[in-house]
């Protein structure tokens, strides 16, 4: 063999490298690809949600759905407000409505949570209010769960029955920070193991929070997706006047649980369904 033909035959040889070589890097990058392909679409489909809770809970009545939500890819925030639960060491007479109204916007701010579905019971109500105030921009969808929608200058106080306004007077005119516990069975929960489970759990509710009023300037009504999600079943007259008010404007849409699908705790009572319809709001 002349010394041209071996120069050919190592010029072939380092072609056909090259070409294998070339062929194996795109295999693998399309095999890269393909991997990840399924975790970014998942990525790009994930919402964020932040759960607030209503009064004697915390973040702990929405671990079921917390749960649901993450297996499907989402991004879930259920922090329990001050004062309460596993902050229940922190309950004192100084926490008033601004205090939780501060701990949603905190949250935002710290964990930088954009495009948010934004979710309050009960007395999550009040201050998913008071927040979406300070977080114009960041809140996709805002969601009242069987929960109170305060006017700009209410107080929790006048939307309760005249017992309790003086249960209240009398506990802050005795320097008491929080209001004792109720039964849980009030809360017409379906599963007695439910039951128990919600009442081994709850603490204190700080009085300050239904003394203070909101301040409100009508940012809720902004929000591109809002909903009103109403329990049949238990009996609260304020939540009937919201949920009245909801469905006589089409910027709302409206949600209603029979007394067989929920009782008030609906995250306790039907997880799987509240997941479901939280992602369809989103």
């Amino acid at each position: 063999m002349t010394t041209e033909d071996q120069s050919k035959q190592a010029s072939g040889v380092s072609r056909r490298t090259a070409i294998k070589t070339t062929a194996a890097g795109v295999g693998l990058a399309v095999m890269a690809a393909a991997s990840t392909a399924p975790a970014t679409a998942q990525a790009a489909k994930g919402r964020t949600f932040v759960l607030i809770h209503g009064a004697w809970h915390g973040g702990w009545c929405w671990r079921p759905v917390a749960d649901i939500l993450s297996a499907k890819g989402h991004k879930v925030y259920a922090p329990s407000l001050t004062g309460l639960a596993d902050r229940s060491h922190l309950l004192s007479t100084s926490i008033n409505l601004d205090t939780h109204i501060s701990d949603i916007v905190n949250l935002f701010q710290w964990e930088d949570i954009e495009n948010a579905v934004l979710v309050g019971h009960s007395y999550g109500g009040w201050p998913i209010s008071g927040a979406a105030e300070k977080l114009q921009g960041k809140i996709a969808s805002i969601v009242y769960l069987d929960a109170f929608m305060p006017e700009n200058g209410q107080k929790g106080m006048d939307l309760s029955s005249a017992q309790f306004q003086q249960s209240l007077k009398e506990a802050i005119a005795k320097g008491e920070a929080g209001r004792p516990v109720p039964k849980a069975e009030a809360f017409k929960i379906l599963d007695p193991k439910n039951v128990a489970w919600v009442q081994s759990k709850m603490t204190m509710q700080p009085t300050g929070l239904a003394t203070s009023a909101i301040a409100l300037t009508g940012a809720r009504d902004k929000i591109a997706k809002k909903t009103y999600i109403r329990a049949a079943s238990y009996p609260q007259p304020n939540f009937d006047a919201a949920l009245a008010k909801c469905k006589a404007d089409k910027s709302w849409r409206t949600i209603e649980l029979q007394a067989n699908e929920a009782g008030h705790d609906i995250m306790v009572d039907a997880p799987a369904r509240l997941a479901q319809i939280l992602e369809e709001v989103a």
